[in-house]
């Protein structure tokens, strides 16, 4: 893409960012809370794009300057440094023009949003609830380092450690579009703790990744939900497991059941039930869009194939393949304990370039 049309491209979202910010001001916008946010967030991702602009013409018109000194000074301490500069522009408009081709990209307006993570032992018996405990605490210090909060919804302890189910609400800075790429089936090859040969057993957990829904994005009837209190199980102490606090609610038009037992307080695990449903039914729409681009985006693992095998944790050889980009890092005890940065990574820059391409960028 030639500059100029670079910088034409640019004036657009120049001026959609201006009457973005005109708009914010206006009494009617301030009073509608929903029109409010969306619009905020929108100033919001068009900030960086316009310093980018101002930044990429800045050097260009420098370029420009720089190459007539070159070729109309004749001191010649003035061309070195004319070439100097000539030189150092040159370098960085193209690093430059790729920045801006990121930045307008059209962003995933899901990708700010919280998330449901879910985690279930899949083949595997014992050893795949062993394998969902050791991704739960994997994702746990995973969102340490990122400074997200986690809180459990739900969960069903394996009988030899781990967990058939768990379900958590992870709520920070773009939580969504960071955790999306986890969807999937995610497979472990080692010698269980129950095998006396020494054989290596293949298991696996699946993960799914929902954007949290907001009170905005579905309306939920009273009369469509039944509620049913009982007493929780697992740990939490006396209170948990003697009282009525755990919580189940049927959405009764689409047939969704969700469980929410790990507060103490009745009110509070229906206010985290209702949270966990809405998201579930918003989902019911989100998986059309994402079906459509399923078939475009190898990286999009947040697709409704989520019985595709995208990871396989090896212990014997210590390694961890990512079979959606080829990529290996020999460093499985790094990985698990949290530091899954830089596979995601990888796997953005993987899917922006497929996305560049659709958008002919």
């Amino acid at each position: 893409m030639e500059a100029n049309m670079i910088l034409e491209k640019l004036e657009g979202v120049k001026q959609r960012f201006i009457e973005v910010g005109e708009l914010l001001t206006r009494p009617d916008i301030l009073s509608d809370m929903e029109r409010y946010v969306k619009l905020s967030r929108e100033y919001k991702d068009l900030h960086p794009v316009v310093d980018a602009m101002e930044k990429y013409r800045l050097a260009i018109q420098n370029l420009a300057s720089a190459r007539e000194l070159l070729a109309t000074e004749k001191d010649e301490e003035m061309r070195e440094m004319a070439k100097a500069e000539v030189d150092q522009l040159s370098e960085a408009l193209p690093e430059m023009e790729e920045e801006i081709k990121l930045l307008l990209i059209p962003a995933d307006p899901e990708d700010d949003k919280n998330a449901v993570l879910e985690i279930r032992a899949g083949t595997g018996g014992d050893e795949a609830s062993i394998f969902a405990g050791d991704l739960f605490r994997m994702y746990s210090k995973f969102f340490e380092q990122k400074g997200w909060k986690a809180e459990v919804n739900s969960f069903s302890e394996g009988t030899a450690g781990g967990y058939k189910e768990i379900v958590l609400s992870v709520s920070g800075e773009g939580v969504y579009g960071i955790l999306k790429y986890e969807s999937g089936v995610h497979r472990v090859q080692r010698v269980p703790q129950t095998e006396t040969q020494g054989r290596i057993h293949t298991s696996a957990a699946s993960v799914v990744v929902l954007p949290e829904a907001d009170e905005v994005d579905v309306e939920i009837r009273n009369e469509d939900i039944r509620k049913d209190t009982y007493c929780s199980s697992g740990p939490g102490g006396q209170s948990v497991n003697t009282t009525y606090s755990a919580i189940r609610l049927t959405h009764i038009p689409s047939g969704i059941v969700v469980i929410c037992q790990d507060e103490k307080s009745q009110i509070k695990n229906y206010d985290k039930a209702l949270k966990e449903l809405r998201t579930r039914l918003y989902n019911l729409e989100y998986q059309k869009y994402l079906d459509e681009i399923a078939h475009k985006r190898k990286t999009m693992v947040s697709t409704g194939d989520r019985s595709a095998k995208i990871r396989t944790y090896n212990y014997p050889q210590g390694r961890v393949t990512d079979h959606r980009i080829n990529l290996t890092v020999y460093n499985l005890p790094y990985i698990l304990d949290g530091n899954i940065s830089e596979i995601i990574g990888k796997l953005q820059v993987a899917e922006n370039a497929e996305r560049m391409k659709e958008s002919n960028i």
